[in-house]
């Protein structure tokens, strides 16, 4: 009995189900509006499949002003393995009097059946003096505020509380409602106390539908941002604006009623361009320090989630043979902010400045690889162990700190021979053979010497054979001791290499440039000028920003005309991939002789101060 009940009550959800299963319906921004106020009107079908929806008509508006529409969209899911679907219709309208009036029925046609909406009542009601003033004034054109809450830009974060170094993703979308054209930036926002890390996205600007607050926009991320805090407390980041120019219809005014709507057909309406500045919300940070609590010894700052593995060419060797161990770390988080592991070497070791190598991708989080090569000299035998080397980080999502190990290294180090040694200063094995021939006869007689009659002065060349050595020895151990010096001054090699690493940076941008890959062009050429700053003015990268570069030239007094050049080269690179393909060619070959004498500038404007 009871399974008969549960059979007929489920008979009649499904039966209900089916006989609601499409529903077309009319909706509207409000049902009482001012009387030159914009308000937008939706016809939904929903629960259908949406390639067979057909002949939509939609109503009079006899008594409303068409500004925009209709403006078509629809979405499609599949759930248990059955389709269905939306479609919507969308216009912007304007009432054209004080009053109340019904805005009719909309039609359409799916699987053979006839669909339509009921109609809405809307209110209309008197404007204040003011606006009245306005609107009269400006009968012609759209202000501002109209635009602004049809065309605007949003920052959101994937998280507004981190732990310091901790990747958080700010993405910002582009929301519209009217026709635009390619946007251009106006001003980046600022990161100031986070290391930031552009994410990958599409050069152009794809629109799509979404409904935002209730309301139906067409939306295109335009920027994406991994940023890791380097300080913790409150952080802002600036709002991102673009200039974009919005397309609008033109009202004509006849005089007559008749004639005002006829001409204000969209087929009769003027356009007219107005660059329109939009502007993101900011977005604030809560940064929370990472615990001390627990925190190893081995800890340099890496938050996320890594491994490290290391391998060694040879287990055995000779003494004087060079040895390269590799050591790679791995993973996502903050991986160019990793620094190196400490290797503790046996004694007996020489060790060597390590080469230092990243693989990083930029996709929807920030992962890659770090891998280390080390390079050491064994110079006494025996049997050497190399400690294992240990790495720890901070995971945000565990909230504790993780610390992981290599292998132990075993190393038998041999004897080299005499000969080997030899050779590797410079002596051949000829040379070696001391006591290969027997010592020749001493002559005792007959010598056949005759004195002399005057002195002779000793020749010039014997002077030179004694004291050119001498010279030359002075002259390089000043040379070797200056070397030492530079070596140990990280932060002089660091301004004396910048020029030489921007100069790379160049040649790869050209070549780029040359291959007509325009967006790798951009890239590199933005690394040649702010790599070389932030060599040239010693920066860490935990510290580098656009902004803490423009703030360190002004700091330095440098010339106010060389500080803009900086930031247009920066901007440029960054508005770029907004620029139109045709203009890109010949915008990227000035870009970089412009960027090349401003390298050259900023050299003698530097070295001046320094």
């Amino acid at each position: 009995m009871k399974k008969i009940i549960y059979n007929n009550i489920l008979f009649i959800l499904l039966f209900t189900a089916s006989m609601f299963a499409q529903s077309f319906n009319a909706t509207v921004d409000k049902t009482t509006v001012g009387q030159n106020e914009r308000f937008q009107v939706y016809f939904k079908m929903d629960g259908v499949n949406v390639n067979q929806v057909q002949n939509f008509r939609g109503p009079a508006f006899r008594n409303f002003i068409i500004l925009g529409g209709p403006n078509q969209s629809s979405s499609l899911q599949i759930i248990n393995g059955q389709m269905s679907g939306s479609i919507s219709y969308s216009y912007i309208i304007q009432p054209k009097a004080v009053g109340t009036f019904t805005i009719g029925t909309a039609q359409l046609e799916y699987d053979g059946k006839q669909y339509q909406t009921i109609p809405i009542k809307i209110k209309v009601v008197k404007g204040t003096a003011s606006s009245n003033t306005n609107r009269r004034s400006n009968s012609n054109t759209t202000t501002n505020n109209d635009i602004a809450k049809n065309v605007f830009i949003r920052a959101f974060a994937d998280k507004r509380s981190a732990y310091k170094g901790e990747q958080i993703t700010v993405t910002y979308k582009l929301y519209t409602r009217l026709n635009i054209s390619s946007p251009q930036i106006s001003k980046l926002p600022s990161y100031q106390g986070f290391w930031a890390e552009e994410l990958a996205t599409s050069n152009t600007i794809n629109l799509r539908a979404e409904m935002y607050n209730g309301k139906r926009y067409s939306s295109a991320v335009i920027k994406k941002v991994a940023l890791f805090p380097t300080k913790s407390g409150k952080l802002k980041i600036t709002p991102f604006e673009l200039t974009i120019p919005v397309h609008i219809r033109k009202r004509r005014r006849t005089g007559n009623g008749f004639f005002d709507d006829f001409f204000n057909d969209s087929f009769f309406a003027q356009a007219e361009t107005v660059n329109y500045k939009a502007k993101s919300n900011s977005v604030k940070i809560n940064v929370r320090p990472l615990p001390e609590v627990g925190k190893p010894k081995s800890f340099s700052g890496a938050v996320g989630d890594f491994n490290i593995s290391a391998s060694i060419d040879k287990n055995k060797v000779k003494t004087n043979e060079s040895v390269t161990l590799d050591v790679s770390v791995s993973g996502t988080g903050n991986i160019k902010l990793v620094d190196i592991p400490e290797i503790k070497l046996p004694s007996g070791f020489e060790k060597y400045e390590p080469k230092t190598s990243e693989n990083i991708s930029r996709q929807r989080v920030i992962r890659g690889t770090k891998k280390i090569e080390y390079l050491f000299v064994p110079r006494i035998p025996g049997k050497k162990t190399i400690p294992a080397i240990e790495f720890s980080y901070f995971n945000p999502e565990k909230g504790k700190y993780i610390t992981k190990r290599t292998q132990p290294f075993k190393i038998d180090v041999a004897q080299g021979k005499s000969t080997e040694t030899a050779s590797a200063i410079g002596y051949s094995k000829e040379d070696i053979k001391l006591l290969s021939e027997d010592i020749r006869f001493i002559k005792t007689s007959n010598f056949g010497l005759e004195r002399k009659s005057k002195l002779t002065t000793i020749p010039s060349w014997f002077w030179e054979a004694i004291f050119l050595p001498l010279f030359i020895l002075i002259i390089a151990v000043g040379f070797k001791k200056r070397q030492d010096k530079l070596s140990g001054n990280v932060v002089l090699m660091r301004s004396r290499k910048a020029e030489k690493a921007a100069k790379l940076k160049l040649k790869s941008a050209k070549k780029a440039l040359d291959a007509k890959n325009i967006t790798e062009f951009y890239e590199e050429l933005s690394n040649a000028l702010f790599g070389y700053l932030e060599d040239k003015l010693i920066l860490q990268k935990s510290e580098f920003s656009h902004e803490r570069v423009l703030e360190e030239l002004s700091n330095r007094n440098i010339s106010a005309e060389l500080v803009d050049k900086v930031k247009a080269v920066a901007d440029k690179c960054e508005f770029a991939r907004f620029a139109p393909k045709g203009e890109e060619e010949q915008t990227a070959h000035n870009l970089y002789d412009e960027t090349v004498k401003l390298i050259v500038n900023l050299e003698n404007s530097i070295g001046k101060k320094n």
